[in-house]
């Protein structure tokens, strides 16, 4: 059996809040890549329920955030749609996307 491991490395600062984030994975090659935020979802199988991590770095900004948001949302809608091929769940969340990203898009034009 082939196994395969991701490597995530955080640098914090003096009160614990993320300044930096790197990973590195077995079949991503020997770089070290670079990350301002992370959002890992794992199926807990004992308890049956999702655990989550969520981190980014003190210098990602907030729209970028946003737009980090909705695309794991849409990246979740393309999995419930390979996993499951439950056409309404995934077209409801793209849908949510799209409401998401013009929202968001339209408080970018009210700042500027």
């Amino acid at each position: 059996m082939k196994k395969s491991e991701i490597r995530f490395s955080i640098a914090l600062d003096d009160q614990k809040v993320p300044e930096a984030i790197s990973w590195s994975a077995t079949d991503a090659g020997p770089d070290i890549h670079f990350a301002k935020a992370i959002n890992i979802a794992i199926w807990d199988r004992d308890q049956d329920g999702t655990m989550k991590i969520d981190l980014w770095t003190k210098d990602m900004p907030v729209d970028a955030m946003k737009y980090f948001v909705v695309d794991n949302i849409g990246a979740m809608a393309e999995t419930i749609m390979t996993a499951t091929n439950d056409v309404v769940m995934a077209t409801k969340m793209r849908d949510l996307c799209r409401a998401l990203t013009d929202h968001i898009d339209e408080e970018n034009k009210k700042q500027k």
